[in-house]
Protein backbone atom coordinates (compact mmCIF):
# COMPACT_ATOMS: atom_id res chain seq x y z
CA UNK A 1 0.00 0.00 0.00
CA UNK A 2 1.34 3.23 -1.23
CA UNK A 3 0.98 6.35 1.43
CA UNK A 4 2.03 9.70 0.69
CA UNK A 5 2.09 10.82 4.20
CA UNK A 6 2.17 9.52 7.98
CA UNK A 7 1.83 11.37 10.78
CA UNK A 8 3.16 9.64 14.09
CA UNK A 9 1.28 10.50 17.10
CA UNK A 10 2.69 9.88 20.47
CA UNK A 11 -0.11 9.45 23.08
CA UNK A 12 0.14 9.30 27.13
CA UNK A 13 -3.18 9.90 28.75
CA UNK A 14 -4.74 12.15 26.27
CA UNK A 15 -8.20 11.61 26.40
CA UNK A 16 -9.55 15.07 26.19
CA UNK A 17 -7.49 15.88 23.30
CA UNK A 18 -7.74 12.80 21.05
CA UNK A 19 -10.92 13.38 19.07
CA UNK A 20 -10.16 17.58 18.76
CA UNK A 21 -6.37 16.54 18.10
CA UNK A 22 -7.91 14.00 15.10
CA UNK A 23 -10.56 16.46 13.61
CA UNK A 24 -7.71 19.11 13.31
CA UNK A 25 -5.30 16.78 11.56
CA UNK A 26 -7.63 15.18 9.54
CA UNK A 27 -8.46 18.09 7.79
CA UNK A 28 -4.91 19.31 7.25
CA UNK A 29 -3.73 16.50 5.98
CA UNK A 30 -6.79 15.53 3.71
CA UNK A 31 -6.04 18.59 1.82
CA UNK A 32 -2.37 17.74 0.92
CA UNK A 33 -2.88 14.45 -0.37
CA UNK A 34 -5.40 11.55 0.28
CA UNK A 35 -2.75 8.46 0.51
CA UNK A 36 -2.36 9.23 4.14
CA UNK A 37 -2.26 7.51 7.52
CA UNK A 38 -2.94 9.08 11.26
CA UNK A 39 -0.30 6.56 13.46
CA UNK A 40 -1.24 7.03 17.19
CA UNK A 41 1.31 5.61 19.48
CA UNK A 42 -0.23 4.05 23.11
CA UNK A 43 2.15 4.29 25.34
CA UNK A 44 0.72 2.75 28.22
CA UNK A 45 -2.15 4.99 29.10
CA UNK A 46 -3.53 4.86 32.26
CA UNK A 47 -6.89 6.46 30.95
CA UNK A 48 -9.75 6.15 27.91
CA UNK A 49 -7.19 7.11 25.32
CA UNK A 50 -6.95 3.26 23.78
CA UNK A 51 -10.26 3.32 23.65
CA UNK A 52 -10.91 6.39 21.87
CA UNK A 53 -8.34 5.71 19.24
CA UNK A 54 -9.69 2.03 18.57
CA UNK A 55 -12.96 4.10 18.06
CA UNK A 56 -11.18 6.54 15.44
CA UNK A 57 -10.01 3.33 13.86
CA UNK A 58 -13.13 1.72 13.32
CA UNK A 59 -14.44 4.78 11.74
CA UNK A 60 -11.80 6.21 9.50
CA UNK A 61 -9.25 3.40 8.11
CA UNK A 62 -6.19 5.64 7.89
CA UNK A 63 -6.22 5.43 11.28
CA UNK A 64 -3.50 2.74 12.65
CA UNK A 65 -2.61 2.70 16.28
CA UNK A 66 -0.09 0.88 18.16
CA UNK A 67 -0.36 -0.46 21.98
CA UNK A 68 2.61 -0.89 24.25
CA UNK A 69 2.30 -3.25 26.77
CA UNK A 70 3.04 -0.51 29.47
CA UNK A 71 4.81 3.14 29.45
CA UNK A 72 8.49 3.08 27.10
CA UNK A 73 8.74 7.08 26.75
CA UNK A 74 7.96 10.02 24.44
CA UNK A 75 10.78 9.17 22.14
CA UNK A 76 10.08 5.02 22.00
CA UNK A 77 7.13 5.83 20.98
CA UNK A 78 8.09 8.64 18.35
CA UNK A 79 10.70 5.46 17.57
CA UNK A 80 8.05 2.45 16.89
CA UNK A 81 5.81 5.27 14.86
CA UNK A 82 8.61 5.71 12.55
CA UNK A 83 9.38 1.73 12.64
CA UNK A 84 5.52 1.28 11.47
CA UNK A 85 4.74 4.17 8.95
CA UNK A 86 4.31 3.85 5.30
CA UNK A 87 4.97 7.28 4.41
CA UNK A 88 6.62 8.97 1.87
CA UNK A 89 7.04 12.17 4.11
CA UNK A 90 6.72 11.71 7.73
CA UNK A 91 5.39 14.11 10.15
CA UNK A 92 5.56 13.76 14.07
CA UNK A 93 3.41 15.78 16.34
CA UNK A 94 2.40 15.32 20.01
CA UNK A 95 -1.31 15.33 21.27
CA UNK A 96 -1.72 18.36 23.09
CA UNK A 97 -2.47 20.64 20.27
CA UNK A 98 0.75 22.78 21.52
CA UNK A 99 1.80 22.15 18.14
CA UNK A 100 -0.58 23.49 15.36
CA UNK A 101 -1.67 20.81 12.97
CA UNK A 102 -2.22 23.94 10.36
CA UNK A 103 1.47 24.26 10.71
CA UNK A 104 1.82 20.92 8.49
CA UNK A 105 1.14 22.87 5.03
CA UNK A 106 3.26 24.83 5.60
CA UNK A 107 6.30 22.63 6.47
CA UNK A 108 4.80 20.33 3.20
CA UNK A 109 5.15 23.50 1.09
CA UNK A 110 9.00 23.95 2.04
CA UNK A 111 9.59 20.26 1.65
CA UNK A 112 8.51 20.94 -2.21
CA UNK A 113 11.49 23.12 -2.48
CA UNK A 114 13.96 20.35 -1.91
CA UNK A 115 14.36 20.00 1.79
CA UNK A 116 14.30 16.68 3.36
CA UNK A 117 13.97 17.76 6.98
CA UNK A 118 11.77 20.83 8.06
CA UNK A 119 10.80 21.54 11.96
CA UNK A 120 9.17 24.17 13.89
CA UNK A 121 11.11 26.79 15.95
CA UNK A 122 9.14 28.16 19.10
CA UNK A 123 9.80 32.25 19.28
CA UNK A 124 7.24 31.85 22.35
CA UNK A 125 6.06 29.46 24.47
CA UNK A 126 2.42 29.78 26.35
CA UNK A 127 1.11 28.60 29.23
CA UNK A 128 4.49 27.27 30.69
CA UNK A 129 6.19 28.22 33.77
CA UNK A 130 9.50 30.32 33.83
CA UNK A 131 11.65 27.92 35.04
CA UNK A 132 10.33 25.34 32.05
CA UNK A 133 11.02 27.90 29.66
CA UNK A 134 14.10 28.79 31.60
CA UNK A 135 15.25 25.60 31.86
CA UNK A 136 14.39 24.44 28.30
CA UNK A 137 16.41 27.79 26.86
CA UNK A 138 19.42 26.81 29.20
CA UNK A 139 19.21 22.96 27.96
CA UNK A 140 19.60 23.71 24.12
CA UNK A 141 22.30 26.69 24.50
CA UNK A 142 24.57 24.28 26.45
CA UNK A 143 23.74 21.17 24.33
CA UNK A 144 24.72 23.45 21.80
CA UNK A 145 27.80 24.48 22.63
CA UNK A 146 29.19 21.09 24.06
CA UNK A 147 27.78 19.03 21.21
CA UNK A 148 29.81 18.51 17.63
CA UNK A 149 26.35 18.20 16.15
CA UNK A 150 24.36 21.42 15.57
CA UNK A 151 21.39 20.84 17.29
CA UNK A 152 18.75 24.08 16.30
CA UNK A 153 17.90 25.85 19.77
CA UNK A 154 14.00 25.78 20.64
CA UNK A 155 12.87 22.89 18.75
CA UNK A 156 10.90 19.31 19.82
CA UNK A 157 10.08 16.53 17.55
CA UNK A 158 7.41 18.20 15.46
CA UNK A 159 8.54 18.20 11.96
CA UNK A 160 8.19 16.55 8.98
CA UNK A 161 10.65 14.85 6.90
CA UNK A 162 11.59 12.31 4.25
CA UNK A 163 11.66 8.40 4.20
CA UNK A 164 15.11 8.47 4.03
CA UNK A 165 15.79 10.19 7.30
CA UNK A 166 13.44 7.40 8.37
CA UNK A 167 15.43 4.82 7.16
CA UNK A 168 18.51 6.43 8.60
CA UNK A 169 16.91 6.59 12.24
CA UNK A 170 16.57 2.66 11.69
CA UNK A 171 20.18 2.01 11.68
CA UNK A 172 20.54 3.87 15.15
CA UNK A 173 19.48 1.12 17.37
CA UNK A 174 20.97 2.84 20.56
CA UNK A 175 18.39 2.32 24.15
CA UNK A 176 18.15 5.95 24.73
CA UNK A 177 16.55 7.76 21.86
CA UNK A 178 17.12 11.18 21.23
CA UNK A 179 15.69 11.71 17.93
CA UNK A 180 16.07 15.85 17.36
CA UNK A 181 20.21 15.13 18.30
CA UNK A 182 19.48 11.93 15.86
CA UNK A 183 18.13 14.05 13.01
CA UNK A 184 20.81 16.40 13.12
CA UNK A 185 23.50 14.01 12.97
CA UNK A 186 22.00 12.21 10.00
CA UNK A 187 22.40 15.74 7.76
CA UNK A 188 20.96 16.24 4.73
CA UNK A 189 19.32 19.43 4.09
CA UNK A 190 17.42 21.09 6.70
CA UNK A 191 14.79 24.08 7.37
CA UNK A 192 13.03 25.45 9.68
CA UNK A 193 9.61 27.53 10.02
CA UNK A 194 8.98 29.65 13.12
CA UNK A 195 5.52 29.76 15.06
CA UNK A 196 4.16 30.50 18.71
CA UNK A 197 3.36 27.64 20.39
CA UNK A 198 0.32 27.24 22.10
CA UNK A 199 -0.65 26.13 25.63
CA UNK A 200 -1.66 22.84 26.19
CA UNK A 201 -5.47 21.93 25.36
CA UNK A 202 -6.40 20.36 27.85
CA UNK A 203 -5.39 17.43 30.26
CA UNK A 204 -1.67 17.47 32.04
CA UNK A 205 1.80 17.42 30.50
CA UNK A 206 3.33 13.34 30.82
CA UNK A 207 6.72 15.44 30.90
CA UNK A 208 7.65 15.75 34.20
CA UNK A 209 10.71 17.40 35.83
CA UNK A 210 12.19 13.78 36.49
CA UNK A 211 11.44 13.04 32.93
CA UNK A 212 12.93 16.46 32.03
CA UNK A 213 16.05 15.60 33.57
CA UNK A 214 16.16 12.21 32.30
CA UNK A 215 15.93 13.35 28.31
CA UNK A 216 18.49 16.23 29.10
CA UNK A 217 20.56 13.53 30.22
CA UNK A 218 20.57 11.35 27.16
CA UNK A 219 21.28 14.30 25.02
CA UNK A 220 24.09 15.16 26.64
CA UNK A 221 25.45 11.60 27.09
CA UNK A 222 24.50 10.44 23.44
CA UNK A 223 25.87 13.61 21.56
CA UNK A 224 29.05 14.84 23.79
CA UNK A 225 31.72 12.99 25.42
CA UNK A 226 32.80 16.86 26.93
CA UNK A 227 31.71 15.17 30.66
CA UNK A 228 33.79 12.87 30.47
CA UNK A 229 36.77 14.97 29.70
CA UNK A 230 35.56 17.30 32.62
CA UNK A 231 36.26 14.24 34.86
CA UNK A 232 39.70 14.19 33.35
CA UNK A 233 40.58 17.54 33.69
CA UNK A 234 38.81 17.92 36.87
CA UNK A 235 41.14 15.26 38.30
CA UNK A 236 44.54 16.75 37.00
CA UNK A 237 43.21 20.15 38.88
CA UNK A 238 42.82 18.33 41.82
CA UNK A 239 46.27 16.10 41.57
CA UNK A 240 47.88 19.58 40.87
CA UNK A 241 46.39 21.39 43.92
CA UNK A 242 47.02 18.42 46.32
CA UNK A 243 50.61 18.38 45.15
CA UNK A 244 51.01 22.19 46.04
CA UNK A 245 49.48 21.79 49.24
CA UNK A 246 51.82 18.54 49.82
CA UNK A 247 54.36 21.25 49.16
CA UNK A 248 53.74 23.69 51.77
CA UNK A 249 52.57 20.95 54.62
CA UNK A 250 56.12 19.40 54.04
CA UNK A 251 57.86 23.14 53.99
CA UNK A 252 55.65 24.09 57.58
CA UNK A 253 56.73 20.48 58.64
CA UNK A 254 60.59 20.80 58.66
CA UNK A 255 62.00 23.80 57.18
CA UNK A 256 59.38 27.08 59.02
CA UNK A 257 58.25 24.94 61.84
CA UNK A 258 55.04 27.00 61.67
CA UNK A 259 52.33 24.89 61.76
CA UNK A 260 49.65 23.48 64.23
CA UNK A 261 48.84 20.17 65.13
CA UNK A 262 44.88 19.42 63.93
CA UNK A 263 42.46 18.06 61.52
CA UNK A 264 40.62 20.93 60.36
CA UNK A 265 43.12 21.05 56.50
CA UNK A 266 43.30 17.06 56.48
CA UNK A 267 39.62 16.65 56.56
CA UNK A 268 39.09 20.17 54.47
CA UNK A 269 41.77 18.34 51.68
CA UNK A 270 39.85 15.04 51.84
CA UNK A 271 36.43 16.19 51.30
CA UNK A 272 37.80 18.06 48.20
CA UNK A 273 38.93 15.20 46.52
CA UNK A 274 36.32 13.08 47.60
CA UNK A 275 33.56 15.36 46.11
CA UNK A 276 35.24 15.51 42.60
CA UNK A 277 36.31 11.67 42.72
CA UNK A 278 32.43 11.30 43.19
CA UNK A 279 31.41 13.43 40.88
CA UNK A 280 33.84 11.85 38.51
CA UNK A 281 32.63 8.60 39.29
CA UNK A 282 29.28 9.47 38.64
CA UNK A 283 29.63 10.74 35.16
CA UNK A 284 31.70 7.92 33.69
CA UNK A 285 28.85 5.45 35.59
CA UNK A 286 26.14 7.75 33.21
CA UNK A 287 27.86 6.56 30.50
CA UNK A 288 28.46 3.01 31.39
CA UNK A 289 25.03 2.56 32.08
CA UNK A 290 24.22 3.53 28.33
CA UNK A 291 26.64 1.07 27.36
CA UNK A 292 25.36 -1.76 29.00
CA UNK A 293 22.08 -0.95 28.04
CA UNK A 294 22.72 -1.13 24.42
CA UNK A 295 24.91 -4.16 25.07
CA UNK A 296 21.81 -6.17 26.54
CA UNK A 297 20.08 -5.74 23.55
CA UNK A 298 16.40 -6.13 24.70
CA UNK A 299 13.50 -4.93 22.29
CA UNK A 300 13.17 -0.40 22.70
CA UNK A 301 9.27 -1.65 23.15
CA UNK A 302 6.89 -4.17 23.14
CA UNK A 303 3.90 -4.29 21.17
CA UNK A 304 0.76 -5.37 23.17
CA UNK A 305 -2.12 -4.84 19.95
CA UNK A 306 -2.02 -3.28 16.83
CA UNK A 307 -3.87 -2.76 13.49
CA UNK A 308 -0.51 -2.37 11.84
CA UNK A 309 -0.09 -4.35 9.17
CA UNK A 310 3.09 -6.67 9.20
CA UNK A 311 6.00 -4.78 6.61
CA UNK A 312 7.21 -8.48 6.42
Amino acid sequence: MKVEISVIIPIYNEEKNISPLYERVKKVISNISDSHELLFVNDGSMDNSLKLIKELARMDSSVKFINFSRNFGHQIAVTAGLDKCLGNHIVIIDADLQDPPELIVEMQKKMSEGYEVVYARRRTRVGESFLKKFTAKMFYRILSKITSVKIPLDTGDFRIMDRKIVDVLKEMPEQQKFLRGQISWAGFRQTYIEYDRDQRNAGETGYTYKKMIRFALDGITGFSNLPLKFATIAGFIVSGVTFLVSLYALYARFVSKDFVPGWTSLILAVLFIGGVQLICIGIIGEYMSRLSANVRKRPLYIVDESNVASKD
